[in-house]
């Protein structure tokens, strides 16, 4: 009965929210008893390699177009083309190859939780699953059963190979397989509790004291240089005591500069800095959203880039600051897009809402030609918009060799002073800094006297794969030509600057590309309108954990929890669970410290790149410094390589040495992040803050030394491009289909990659991106298996001009 109930169903697994792909949950308990025979599963031979040609046919389109017609028609059900049930067999065999990679890489230890004592059990587990797999391949090749509703195994296979190739198919297929084995670990009625304590359709009883206050909302809304957040910056002015709430250290940073300005006291708080105001017990706070007080009534509240609210990784912090803010009047500043769901939420917990429209103050438009890919053509006034550090100050370098005039440079990563100083350079009309280059941190609001937004692409690398900007993302970023207004101009006005300079004067903002091949891009991207936000991110406060963790033995690995927690959460349609992937990474790299589940909770939210090299070993001495109370002292930790900044190196070390400068800047903002929530164990802050100078100042000096090559740059920005399509191409293919209303929603949608601590560009988008031409050679190295469209002869073009 149970094999048939499992194959009748396709085992139906439980979805994650939105259909992300899922982390695989690796548990690791300590067991007394040991197994009368070691568990280990081998790979049969027959199976087929992961690299075989048929895999590498894979990756070039899974579900291809048919002829029988176009979108959501090639995948109506008892319709399969024979193109899509070759692919979806390709497809098959690809997750069944890596399926026994999973299992070989998962040794006993992983194995026990899930009841596992001897290898006829996990013979016979593995058996049933593979027929599972068999069973959700055979609903998609012979009848076209694809959806997430009727298949959804299969679907959520799918989804995580389009959003991470082969390591999240992997880690799909590792959750998947683990959560079978755990069908039956637990009786009916701690599976109720379980079911009970996971039930998050009703955020707002998380904070009960706001739920007394009545609140009134106003909704902020427009496009970009609309007035929107100036008009809530003035009512935050004229309260007593209030709150400023953004998206980056530097929007803090810039309304505290403003606030301090005006004689108005106000604290500073990120997520490693903090400044509070000394003489008085009455104050603004000017902060990044994840840091925002929920415990402190105040007059007015000002939350910024409230669409930021859907992000699959932030989004929980806006919908935790909108829920919990205990404010009087609570001011929200977006885009359109976002106001029913604002307006639902106000309805269902009781508050006022009054949304308030603005238009842009002044035009703004896409130029009918490029800059023809030289930089020869920039006008002053302009500025270029890249998407990584090396991208900013090669093209730095490369506009000021070209047309012999000063280009400022504005990013998240740099400090604040710094920031300021580069932006009033190029915003003063009466020296010779004609350009800017900036990040894309430009797009959540930063003011700069632009006249014309240069795309120096339209594609970026997202942590993952380089894909296409979003049409909200070129909006926000192409927006912020033309300012009306800057906030040089209202500090220079708070300090007595001179009526000329008050005065507001409406300029036309121009937006175009650096290359033709952009331009259609960027153009479609205005012309598009963006779909509606439907859904709230929400990630799980760690009462929440801490309670249900009570519920397992004491033992029990935190990430264990976690999976468990995520797999059975309830959500009301109008909110998702944001990603889980960071939390349990940490989870499992501090499994092994004696900590208590509330400290457990506090690194879950740690800014930690797994990618950075050595940073998970320093998560683990800070964890364990934490867990001993020693010493926390910086110079104490021998996992922090502070001998980086002595190191002398070779011109063609640079790569790595960039690479090792670029973790111990990490390392420290760790550190920063930690002293915050453990004064008493990490005590060396002052010395923290001057090592984090110093790092950036070292890899400022790297950078500005680059050497620049047009035609190495030219020959990136296509590869870029070709590699950005050719996603874009697979994940139509792959997520094409008939989709119920809301069933699923893009929510990434937002500018740049975002940490807790703030906006923090990556140094360079590849690794071997400090060699211009060597990201050719690669992208084709690459794509050769993949895409029968490079020939051997193209690729070695691309390396003999490389």
């Amino acid at each position: 009965m149970v094999m048939k109930s499992l194959l009748g169903s396709a085992w139906k697994c439980r979805r994650t929210a939105l259909f992300k792909p899922v982390t695989t949950v690796n548990v690791a308990v300590r067991w007394r008893s040991k197994p009368t025979k070691p568990i280990k599963y081998r790979q049969p031979s027959s199976n087929p390699e992961p690299g075989s040609k048929r895999a590498q046919i894979l990756r070039d389109g899974l579900n291809a177009e048919s002829g029988s017609g176009d979108g959501p028609e090639k995948f109506r059900r008892n319709s399969v083309s024979p193109e899509n049930r070759r692919n979806f067999v390709l497809f098959e065999k690809l997750a069944n190859s890596h399926f026994d990679l999973v299992l070989e890489a998962m040794d006993q230890q992983e194995f026990k939780p899930f009841g596992i004592t001897n290898e006829s059990h996990l013979e016979r587990e593995i058996g049933l699953f593979k027929k599972a797999l068999d069973k959700c391949f055979s609903l998609a090749t012979e009848r076209g059963v694809v959806g997430p509703q009727d298949n959804p195994l299969f679907w959520n296979l799918r989804n995580a190979y389009v959003k991470a190739e082969i390591k999240g198919l992997r880690r799909e297929i590792a959750h998947a397989f683990q959560t079978f084995m755990m069908r039956n670990r637990f009786p009916e009625a701690i599976n109720q509790l379980h079911a009970s304590l996971a039930d998050m359709r009703f955020p707002y009883e998380w904070y009960p004291a706001t739920r007394q206050i009545q609140r009134t909302i106003h909704l902020h809304v427009g496009p970009t240089n609309s007035g929107k957040t100036y008009n809530a910056l003035k009512a935050l002015e004229n309260a007593k005591t209030g709150i400023y709430a953004g998206p980056l250290r530097l929007l803090a940073h810039e309304i505290f500069t403003r606030f301090t300005a005006k004689n108005l006291p106000c604290a500073l708080v990120t997520g490693e800095e903090l400044r509070i105001p000394k003489d008085t017990d009455r104050w603004f706070h000017s902060c990044t959203v994840e840091m925002s007080p929920l415990n402190q009534k105040v007059d007015v509240a000002v939350i910024d880039e409230i669409q930021m609210i859907a992000d699959d990784d932030r989004g929980w912090a806006w919908t935790q600051a909108v829920l919990g803010i205990q404010a009087k009047e609570l001011h929200l500043c977006g885009e359109d897009r976002v106001v029913p769901l604002i307006q639902e939420l106000c309805a269902r917990i009781g508050d006022k809402c009054e949304v308030h429209r603005y238009e842009r103050l002044n035009p703004l438009s896409v130029m009918n030609r490029s800059l023809k890919g030289s930089l020869k053509n920039l006008e002053k006034g302009d500025a270029v918009v890249s998407f990584s550090r090396l991208n900013l100050h090669a093209t730095k370098r490369a506009i000021e060799e070209t047309t012999h005039r000063r280009c400022a440079i504005v990013y998240g990563s740099l400090p604040p002073e710094t920031r300021a100083t580069q932006a009033a350079l190029f915003n003063d009309p009466d020296n010779d800094y004609d350009f800017l280059v900036a990040s894309d941190a430009i797009g959540m609001g930063l003011n700069l006297e632009i006249k014309r937004v240069i795309f120096e692409t339209s594609s970026k690398y997202d942590g993952m794969r380089q894909r296409t900007l979003t049409v909200p993302e070129i909006k926000q970023i192409g927006g912020r030509a033309g300012r009306y207004r800057t906030a040089a101009q209202e500090i220079t006005s708070a300090k007595g600057g001179s009526k000329a300079v008050t005065e507001r004067v409406q300029t036309p903002g121009y937006v175009t590309t650096l290359d033709d091949d952009d331009l259609p891009v960027i153009d479609q991207g205005f012309r598009s309108e963006a779909p509606l936000i439907v859904t709230a991110g929400i990630f799980p406060p760690a009462s929440i954990i801490e309670k249900f963790h009570t519920y397992f033995p004491p033992q029990t690995p935190t990430k264990f929890v976690l999976s468990r927690l995520r797999d059975l959460c309830r959500l009301s349609p109008r909110f998702h669970l944001c990603d889980f992937t960071t939390a349990l990474e940490i989870a499992q790299a501090i499994q092994d410290f004696d900590l208590s589940v509330s400290d457990r909770c506090v690194f879950l939210n740690a800014p930690v790149d797994f990618k950075a090299p050595g940073l998970v070993s320093a998560l683990r001495a800070f964890a364990q410094c934490v867990a001993e109370n020693g010493s926390g002292h910086l110079l104490d930790f021998a996992q922090v390589d502070l001998d980086a900044l002595a190191a002398e190196y070779e011109p063609h070390e640079r790569q790595a040495y960039l690479q090792r400068l670029e973790a111990l800047h990490k390392t420290i903002a760790l550190y920063l992040w930690l002293s915050y929530r453990y004064e008493g164990v990490f005590q060396s802050q002052s010395l923290a803050f001057h090592v984090k100078d110093r790092v950036e100042a070292k890899i400022s000096e790297i950078l500005d030394h680059l050497s620049f090559r047009a035609a190495d740059q030219a020959r990136m920005r296509a590869a870029k491009r070709a590699m950005a399509k050719k996603h874009k191409k697979r994940e139509e293919d792959l997520l094409g289909g008939e989709l119920e209303a809301g069933e699923i929603q893009e929510h990434g949608e937002g500018v740049g990659r975002w940490e807790e601590q703030g906006h923090e560009e990556p140094l360079f988008d590849r690794i071997d991106e400090v060699n211009p031409a060597g990201i050719v050679r690669q992208t084709l190295s690459e794509a050769t298996p993949e895409s029968p469209d490079v020939t051997k002869q193209e690729k070695k073009k691309a390396e003999a001009q490389g």
